[in-house]
């Protein structure tokens, strides 16, 4: 039987929010960030917290993150290229970070599959681009 307190068991390996919220975090422009900032970009994937804590723990099993006194320091220095990484599509949306209208949105394309859409100043954010 599954251990209930265990969010890496009770996630499926190949969900792919964990996937994607991985790579979110192995491609962050922060040196570090404040553990709710790190949420705050998780959900863009999921608003789930079990999934979000799991995303966390993989990413720190992985070495994609180190976490010590409520700071997440991201490892890699694979940021988010906005030429190659970020697909602009036009059409009716809404933010997935912060709910607004939007005509245009950006798309993160990440190994795991595509990330959005966001507003202008979201996708900055979510990248670590802005604070």
């Amino acid at each position: 039987m599954p251990n209930e307190g265990d969010p890496l068991e009770d996630i499926e390996i190949d969900d792919d929010r964990v996937e994607r919220g991985l790579a979110l975090l192995a491609r962050l422009e922060h040196e570090q960030l404040p553990l709710p900032d790190a949420v705050d970009r998780i959900e863009t994937v999921t608003s789930d917290p079990t999934v979000t804590r799991t995303i966390l723990d993989r990413a720190e099993l992985h070495g994609i993150i180190e976490r010590e006194d409520g700071i997440v320091r991201p490892k890699s220095r694979q940021y988010v290229r906005f030429e190659r990484d970020v697909i602009t599509k036009e059409g009716d949306f809404s933010c997935r970070r912060c709910g607004s209208g939007l005509k245009t949105g950006y798309f993160i394309d990440l190994e795991a599959g595509e990330l959005g859409p966001f507003g202008s100043s979201c996708i900055r954010k979510v990248t670590g681009r802005d604070d």
